[in-house]
């Protein structure tokens, strides 16, 4: 497996459950979207004019039952980025892109544990009750999306920005809204707003 490939396998696990930190359990129209980021520092990213998509890049992130045609996921994903590259001002090209963009994205079940407590009585809603009986109080379950984002210098052929976002969902997959949220977010961040330095090397 040679550098290039490598890029997209390398653990996120820390970074989703700070993720999942930052996600409330409550309706999916109101939860926020938890993002992270990080590049390389060495980069001066206002040189970065053009992109394209990663060429390897799989067409199926839902992993359906054929390949050779896109799942109604990567057409969301793909038109969302497509419409926040271009409010970034980088244009789409075939040609000998600055960027190659690859993506991930994926649905998981997820805990929150709301409080703690050992049976302590409490009033709520309904008044007194015993919400958190056991030492780990009240466990939600609930669903994320997560999707991440890779920017990859296509002439040295190495990551240069990788962001990602996770917010709560209501079902197994991730709808057009929601996708389009979750991306908006996560190229918020982008580009770094310390990657502007004229003396960085790109």
């Amino acid at each position: 497996m040679n550098a290039f490939t490598s890029l997209f396998r390398r653990p996120v696990a820390l970074a989703a459950v700070g993720l999942s930190l930052l996600l409330g359990a409550t309706s999916c129209t109101s939860s926020r979207v938890g993002v992270t980021s990080d590049y390389d520092h060495s980069i001066n990213f206002r040189t970065y004019k053009t992109w394209s998509w990663y060429p390897q890049q799989t067409s199926d992130a839902e992993g359906g039952p054929a390949r050779g045609y896109q799942s109604f996921l990567d057409k969301r994903m793909r038109t969302a980025v497509e419409t926040e590259m271009k409010k970034k001002g980088l244009t789409y090209t075939e040609q000998s892109p600055d960027l190659y963009v690859a993506y991930n994205a994926k649905v998981e079940d997820k805990q929150q544990i709301n409080g703690g407590g050992f049976g302590y009585p409490f009033y709520g809603y309904g008044g007194y009750g015993m919400y958190g009986r056991g030492p780990y109080g009240n466990v939600t379950q609930y669903k994320a999306g997560t999707v991440i984002i890779d920017l990859v210098d296509a002439k040295r052929k190495e990551l240069a920005w990788r962001g990602q976002g996770q917010a709560q969902i209501d079902k197994n997959t991730i709808s057009e809204e929601e996708v389009y949220r979750i991306v908006g977010g996560i190229l918020e961040n982008y580009p770094p707003q310390d990657g502007t330095n004229v003396n960085a090397r790109r």
